[in-house]
């Protein structure tokens, strides 16, 4: 049974119609250890399944240290969104649902344009600051 309905499957379709470039989406679960793991990495995988842009890779989050510390995984399942060439650090963590799902689709797309859509004082103020910022944001199921 599929995790997205074929009317969602549809606008998303037209959503993804707006892809510029390419999207990894990585995906690190340990499907014994966490039912969860299974749902994100099905549902990235019929999403994938839509646009011809949107590419899949599934990591095992205990056996492919390497790749889990080089992308800076912290739990599963994860999510890393990024694009072909460029890792924005961008990181979605459990089984994006809801209002959560939305995010997702955003992220891809703002990952596709390369660009955040900040405003160039955004930007320069960004610049300004004197080391990186880890910027979390939580949300509850809903």
């Amino acid at each position: 049974m599929a995790l997205v309905t074929e009317e969602v499957a549809a606008q998303l379709k037209g959503e993804f119609a707006q892809l510029a470039n390419p999207v990894r989406l990585a995906v690190f679960s340990q499907a014994l250890a966490d039912p969860e793991s299974e749902q994100v990495r099905r549902l990235v995988e019929e999403l994938a399944a839509l646009d011809p842009r949107l590419s899949v890779e599934s990591y095992n989050f205990v056996l492919d240290k390497e790749k889990v510390e080089a992308l800076g995984i912290t739990r599963i399942p994860a999510i890393a969104i990024m694009g072909a060439e460029k890792d924005y650090g961008i990181r979605m963590y459990g089984l994006p649902s809801g209002y959560e799902f939305g995010t997702l689709v955003e992220a891809i797309l703002d990952v596709s344009r390369a660009d955040s859509g900040l405003s160039e004082e955004t930007r320069a103020g960004l610049k300004e600051l004197a080391r990186p910022v880890h910027l979390q944001v939580f949300s509850t199921p809903t």
